[in-house]
């Protein structure tokens, strides 16, 4: 099954670290990484720009409208993602848990829905 781990973040926190916190995490995600992929449940994943750098769009009477920034303001942003492919809900948390960012912001897990009929 898989889920989609959804990284939140605040500048506010992230400003906040020093040096070696900064390292000691950096630590902490390849750690995971690497162990995720050795036991294959590693899928996909990254960080993202800074909120500052999004585009929104809509659709408007049939008419792309774009705006610059986040769609919302809000103190924490969506910072980053991990996809895993693991046996159970369960085992999804365990791994979210072990997401660094979860001790200092949170994470979202979602089940991903199976699509059929959808054709790539």
């Amino acid at each position: 099954m898989k889920f989609m781990m959804l990284i939140y973040s605040s500048p506010a926190t992230w400003d906040a670290l020093s040096q070696e916190e900064w390292d000691q995490l950096e630590r902490d995600h390849a750690e995971l990484y690497r162990e995720l992929v050795r036991s294959g449940e590693w899928v996909l994943g990254h960080p993202l720009a800074d909120p500052s750098q999004s585009v929104g769009v809509r659709v408007r009477e049939g008419v792309p409208v774009t705006s610059d920034g986040p769609y919302a303001e809000v103190k924490e942003h969506l910072a980053g993602y991990h996809v895993v492919d693991c046996d159970s809900l369960e085992r999804a948390l365990e791994i979210a848990a072990r997401i660094p960012d979860a001790a200092l912001c949170g994470v979202e897990v979602r089940a991903i829905m199976e699509v059929t009929g959808m054709e790539m």
